[in-house]
């Protein structure tokens, strides 16, 4: 069955966080001490700064889910890191590299507020997602900036280069050794009807809310601990979170991919809980085809590809037609219906016709402007 990565699925493999901001201002996405250029093979340690909105969510002292700085008040992560909205004992460490020893770049806020989105389903794991309000705002520096969100209107294809961050278990049951230093995975983006189709066989509904990324061969995922955590996906010089870490069969199994809560479909709803200083939306556009949507499956509804063109019902323009004029008849009484355009324009004032004109359309006459003194 499925599970959840919170106090335990992180990473399988390891991920990775993407870059902040350096001001208070929404400069959002830059991590100047990240050098990773495109790829790299299996998890490992990240380097100290690469990721600086990753949030290490903490009680009692002990790590149980990852987060993502938005702005300097808020953190984004998962709605099933809260089974409860008691903020007692939550701390929120920033600019953390190790779970043991000291950080010299940390600072830790405790939460005022848990916002977990309303339709959060705890059975089908749909909306996924909760917005954590810090004490007191945190100063940008280069190891604590926030990241930014992908916009309603971002793409991610099958096979988006992806990166996920945390400090999650390194395999299921399997704890990250001594000192806990922060994960970081590279995974692809496996596309939502690819996903359908793979999670279908356990009776796992994937929603247009939800985004899954992963090898086929496994290997490489989050895992127990790594829940709230954030995917990001590199866009010019911008990091952009398309997904917060949320469920999986096991962690890297072949064929199950990671799920995460998709970002971009939460966008309205993040903005009408944070009214000031809101997060950086940033729209992330794949490139090419998408090759995902020729998968198929039992149970998963056909694309058909469709032009639709927007067409207004009219009446037919039938004019100059004169059905009882069979000849031009000059200077002489007319047959009724031969000129059946003709108008008489009449004056309410004194009852009597003073002008002619022109029947030009359904609710039109055409006549001269010396007929109108006023």
């Amino acid at each position: 069955m499925a599970s959840t990565r919170g106090a335990i699925r992180v990473l399988t493999a390891v991920f990775l966080l993407a870059r902040g901001c350096l001001s208070q201002l929404n400069v959002c996405g830059q991590a100047p001490l990240n050098t990773h250029n495109t790829r790299i093979v299996g998890g490992q340690n990240a380097p100290a700064g690469a990721w600086p909105w990753q949030a290490s969510l903490t009680r009692s002292g002990f790590h149980f889910c990852g987060g993502s700085l938005i702005n300097k008040d808020w953190v984004l992560t998962a709605a099933h890191c809260f089974p409860s909205t008691s903020t007692s004992g939550l701390v929120i460490f920033l600019g953390r590299q190790t779970q043991e020893g000291s950080n010299a770049n940390e600072v830790s806020r405790t939460v005022t507020q848990i916002i977990k989105h309303p339709n959060y389903d705890d059975t089908t794991n749909d909306n996924d997602i909760t917005l954590l309000r810090l004490s007191s705002s945190v100063t940008f520096t280069n190891y604590i900036r926030p990241v930014c969100l992908a916009a309603a209107s971002s793409t991610f294809n099958r096979g988006t280069d992806s990166w996920v961050t945390g400090w999650g278990t390194i395999r299921s049951g399997v704890p990250l050794p001594s000192p806990q230093t922060l994960q970081e995975v590279e995974v692809p983006v496996v596309g939502n009807r690819n996903c359908f189709c793979k999670y279908s066989v356990q009776n796992i509904g994937i929603t247009n809310n939800m985004v899954c990324a992963g090898r086929d061969e496994g290997g490489k995922d989050s895992c127990q601990g790594d829940s709230g955590g954030p995917m990001v996906s590199k866009q010019n010089n911008t990091w952009v979170q398309s997904g917060v870490v949320s469920f999986g069969i096991g962690c890297a199994l072949a064929e199950f991919p990671g799920v995460y809560a998709r970002v971009s479909q939460f966008e309205s709803w993040i903005n009408a809980q944070i009214t000031s200083n809101q997060p950086g939306f940033v729209t992330f556009t794949s490139s090419g085809s998408d090759s995902d949507l020729t998968a198929t499956c039992a149970g998963l509804s056909a694309i058909t590809t469709t032009t639709t063109i927007a067409t207004t019902t009219v009446a037919p323009v039938v004019c100059g037609r004169a059905a009882l004029n069979s000849r031009l008849i000059g200077g002489s009484d007319v047959v009724a219906g031969v000129w059946p355009w003709m108008a008489s324009l009449h004056s309410t004032e004194r009852g009597a016709h003073v002008c002619g004109g022109t029947l030009v359309g359904e609710d039109l006459v055409l006549t001269s402007a010396n007929c109108f003194s006023r």
